[in-house]
């Protein structure tokens, strides 16, 4: 396993539709080994393959049950991951990404989704996902079709850059 560099906003692979996986092989297990490894590092909660330079549609989710314990949430990895199934609800949450570090923005997104996809192993999966889960497989799917987060905010007013936190002065 190996913490891969995250491909940044301006790349165009991240705006590029990502290819179906057509065979599940050794070398796709090392890549969502290593996607989950970079995701940890950079302390994310979802990592499409695009953002490590791999126009394939893979994804991993990973939101922790407890903030203080990194690892205490349920891992998905999901290969050619699909919608099938979303709630009528829409809510808004803030979202940032590790492609576009230090922007947030308020996004509707379903409250709930259905996902069919992949597991690891070549098995057949389907997850439903609510709240903050549901979003970040909605996050992920989006990268996955060349969408970003601020592609779904129609109000300018709901993005914004966060302040750098100053170092303390001793």
């Amino acid at each position: 396993m190996a913490v891969r560099p995250i491909v940044m906003a301006d790349q165009p692979i991240l705006r590029r539709k990502a290819e179906p996986v057509t065979r599940i092989t050794p070398a796709l297990r090392r890549l969502i080994a290593d996607m989950v490894e970079t995701m940890r590092a950079a302390e994310g909660i979802g990592l499409a393959a695009p953002q490590v330079g791999e126009p394939l549609r893979v994804i991993v989710v990973e939101v922790p049950e407890d903030e203080e314990v990194p690892g205490s949430g349920v891992l998905y990895a999901v290969i050619n991951p699909e919608i099938v199934e979303a709630s009528p609800e829409i809510e808004e949450g803030v979202e940032g990404c590790l492609s576009i570090p230090g922007w947030y923005g308020w996004v509707p997104r379903a409250r709930w989704v259905i996902v069919r996809g992949l597991n690891p192993e070549g098995r057949r999966v389907r997850i439903r996902a609510e709240g903050l889960v549901a979003r970040v497989f909605q996050h992920e799917i989006d990268h996955l079709d060349g969408i970003l987060f601020p592609d779904r905010i129609q109000d300018p007013t709901k993005i914004w850059r966060a302040q750098p936190v100053p170092e303390p002065v001793s």
